[in-house]
């Protein structure tokens, strides 16, 4: 059985190479490439793909796992060679149904149209996107095809992101986020709005970029196993345990943007980095879901990065690096500014009161499209109205309308945005029962120290890596189901205060 169970690790680093050598590429074409190696770019990583593909639905993989079957039996659930067995099997039922073929083709699809979309959102050209995004949609609903047996055509597609959700139990759960949401959004937004002027003046890239690696160093974020890089939409690669890699986007007007998407993004390589070095190579060395990704990304730009007691210990270091603009700007204004609620069309700007109602016009929008109510040439449109209903305002241009967001013009149509609001949920569950487990996080928060929470966060979730499901990580962590009470608890408190609700 051990040679048996060393030719599944083998076979497991081989995948994972492959996938991680198109990631790397991906990485590529997304910060340094030019514009010219996109076609070929596309072809290179859908072969990649493919290969890995292949190599991860080869008969020899299935024989494995069964021949596996009474030496897993044997061992308890959470041991390492049971969790790594039931992981691939996992991957391997999933891919084994997926022919090799479409996988290229969704891959050279996907790398296609991404290059489309960095010229067609600056350009306000929905137009461009228009066929793709047909193709797209087409693509994903072949995807979900290969997995009968759903209740809804969404299912699978959000079983690949956050294994075990499905429509039936995120509708019920955004209904309810929604109907606390829109009354806390609706008595601040009746008041005066913040004054955020003072972080829209000119603030130069050196000096943001200087001080948002400062903070994630203060995280924990290790630069001999990181790096920081430009694109046009942030996100986190990962290429091994080794070499996790982040990405930020910088405006020298607003002074919030590559800030905060640097201790986002810096967030998700935290998780990557605290994985378990020995798990290095396998399936079990990624995070585990797109929710639980998303849980450490808000929780350290939000429940850290935007917390009176993070600012109290940071904000003379940032008035120290942006003298002339902030000198004169007193801490409560600059806290009022940086936590202020409004309606937006940009998801990645909105505040944490308004953001999930982004995430659940998204998500209904897919539900629509997938379902066939919704036709791709309508879109703009229903996004549009949909922002007047929910936010109260209407998007000038497909530009920061259906445009903004890189999501369904570098990958399928249905099965990411969910993650999102999961994440917020989940981070502020973890968040409190962190606290709960050691009371001085909150102090230490105040001197600049992260220790002590980034340590019980490796302890109760990184390290692990896909061992175990969010839910099963939820609950080992907290000792309760994941819900949304915490997070509710988090935002009255933080608002209330801020805005005497």
């Amino acid at each position: 059985m051990k040679a048996k169970l060393l030719k599944l690790k083998r076979l497991s680093r081989e995948i994972n190479d492959l996938n991680a050598a198109a990631t790397v590429l991906y990485w590529d074409q997304t910060t340094y490439m030019p514009p010219g190696g996109a076609e070929t770019r596309a072809r290179q990583i859908a072969t990649l793909r493919r290969l890995a593909h292949e190599k991860l639905t080869h008969p020899a993989i299935g024989r494995l796992l069964n021949a596996l079957r009474p030496y897993e039996s044997g061992l308890p659930y959470d041991a390492d060679d049971a969790s790594l067995i039931r992981v691939v099997r996992r991957d391997y039922e999933r891919a084994v149904r997926v022919p090799a073929a479409f996988m290229e083709e969704l891959s050279n699809h996907t790398a296609t149209l991404y290059e489309i979309w960095t010229k067609a959102r600056p350009a306000n050209d929905f137009a461009a996107v228009e066929p793709f995004l047909e193709k797209t949609l087409d693509l994903s609903r072949q995807l979900a095809g290969f997995f009968p047996g759903y209740e809804h055509i969404i299912d699978p597609l959000i079983d690949f992101a956050d294994e075990g959700m499905k429509a039936s139990m995120l509708r019920p759960l955004f209904c309810e986020l929604h109907q606390h949401l829109v009354p806390m959004f609706q008595a601040i937004t009746a008041q005066q709005a913040a004054d955020d002027t003072c972080l829209l003046q000119r603030f130069p890239e050196e000096q943001q970029v200087a001080f948002g690696l400062e903070v994630i160093a203060r995280f924990g974020f290790d630069f001999e196993r990181g790096r920081q890089d430009k694109t046009h939409h942030p996100f986190t690669a990962r290429f091994s345990s080794g070499d996790v890699r982040i990405t930020t986007r910088v405006k020298e007007d607003d002074l919030g943007e590559a800030l905060f998407s640097t201790m986002h993004e810096a967030g998700h390589a935290l998780y990557e980095q605290g994985i378990r070095r020995d798990l290095e190579g396998t399936p079990l060395a990624r995070g585990t879901s797109s929710g639980m990704h998303e849980s450490q990304s808000r929780l350290w730009e939000n429940l850290v990065g935007r917390s009176r007691g993070f600012w109290r210990f940071f904000y003379l270091r940032l008035q120290t690096a942006f003298p002339q603009q902030l000198a004169s700007v007193p801490f409560d204004v600059f806290f009022r500014a940086i936590n202020k609620v409004k309606p937006s069309l940009i998801r990645t700007n909105a505040d944490e009161v308004t953001y999930n109602l982004h995430v659940i016009i998204r998500f209904d929008l897919e539900l629509a499209l997938l379902e066939g109510r919704l036709l791709v040439r309508d879109l703009p449109e229903a996004w549009r109205e949909r922002y007047k209903a929910d936010l109260g305002m209407m998007p000038p241009d497909d530009r920061e309308g259906v445009l903004q967001d890189v999501h369904w013009y570098s990958g399928v149509i249905g099965g990411e945005f969910q993650g999102y609001a999961l994440g917020n949920i989940m981070s502020a569950q973890l968040f409190e029962a962190a606290v709960g487990a050691h009371p001085e996080i909150p102090p230490e928060l105040e001197q600049g120290k992260f220790g002590t929470l980034h340590n019980w966060l490796k302890d109760e979730i990184y390290q692990y890596g896909c061992k175990y499901t969010a839910s099963e990580l939820i609950e080992r962590a907290t000792g309760a189901p994941l819900n949304i009470e915490p997070y509710i608890r988090y935002l009255r408190a933080k608002y209330g205060e801020l805005y005497r609700l």
